[in-house]
């Protein structure tokens, strides 16, 4: 699988994920001039934006997807963020959190031996 597969194929676990943990799946792929969100959910009365960062790795790798997450990267992610906020009119000082989905798949084994990491909050709203 090319970059692009493997990120198509990761959104779509991670959308499963979240269903499976009560999430409720608002928007996928907002993608504005500055940016994308991948998936956009609510759980009780909280917006959460979520970042998928997919990788097929053999044993002997040591990037992890989270990795990929850098500070450009946040600093994109809070500003598209905001951009969401603004443009469907929640008001800044809602509840919410922006978290990354970091998706490990094997290089040849299926997809049973992927392995899921959540790290919520992973990005602080500060500039």
């Amino acid at each position: 699988m090319n970059s692009k597969e493997i990120g198509i194929l990761g959104e779509k676990i991670a959308e499963k994920y979240l269903k499976e943990k009560g999430y409720k799946i608002l928007e996928k792929n907002f993608k504005r001039k500055w940016g994308e969100i991948d998936i956009v959910a609510k759980k009780k009365n909280k917006l959460i934006f979520f970042e998928v960062k997919t990788l097929q790795q053999t044993p002997d790798e040591i990037f992890l997807p989270e990795d990929e997450v850098d500070f450009k990267k946040k600093k994109q992610l809070r500003k598209i963020t905001q951009i969401y906020l603004s443009e469907k009119k929640i008001p800044l000082e809602s509840d919410y959190q922006i978290d990354i989905l970091a998706i490990r798949l094997p290089p040849r084994a299926g997809l049973s031996k992927m392995k899921i990491e959540h790290f919520e909050n992973a990005i602080e709203d500060t500039f």
